[in-house]
């Protein structure tokens, strides 16, 4: 699934989930921005990715410096096309549906697409309000 985002989104969807990755293009596609060596209230991931997503991205790229201190580092988001946002999560969709319909509970759906248990419970009440409750996808 991160596969299909370009460069750095693709790495951010693999640590933080698909949806992270698509707000981050949205937010900043295009732009150089610091990822910070450590989280602090306020900061710029944490309101566009959340907290939980925005701690996964910060643990993923951390530099720790000579001094043994955590250092941030500067990196250029792509602009993600919207083809590569629809199909990973279209991927997403699909594995949420499939695990919901194989009798998994939401938030396995969730860990195992990358997605938030919220974006699940949509995923899960769309396919409900589709006629999918009960019956096999056709994906």
């Amino acid at each position: 699934m991160s596969d299909d985002l370009p460069g750095i989104l693709g790495e951010i969807a693999t640590v933080a989930g698909v949806e992270a990755a698509r707000k981050l293009a949205i937010a900043k596609g295009g732009q150089r921005v610091r990822i910070p060596g450590r989280l602090r209230p306020g900061c710029w991931l944490i309101a566009c990715v959340g907290e939980a997503a925005a701690a996964s991205i910060v643990e993923h790229f951390r530099v720790i410096n000579a001094d043994g201190r955590p250092q941030g580092l500067d990196v250029e988001l792509p602009i993600a096309f919207a083809g590569s946002i629809a199909r990973a999560t279209r991927l997403a969709r699909e594995t949420v549906t499939r695990t919901i319909e194989a009798g998994g509970s939401v938030r396995e759906a969730a860990r195992r697409a990358g997605v938030t248990e919220r974006a699940a419970w949509k995923m899960k009440r769309r396919l409900r309000d589709a006629g999918g409750g009960n019956q096999g996808s056709l994906f």
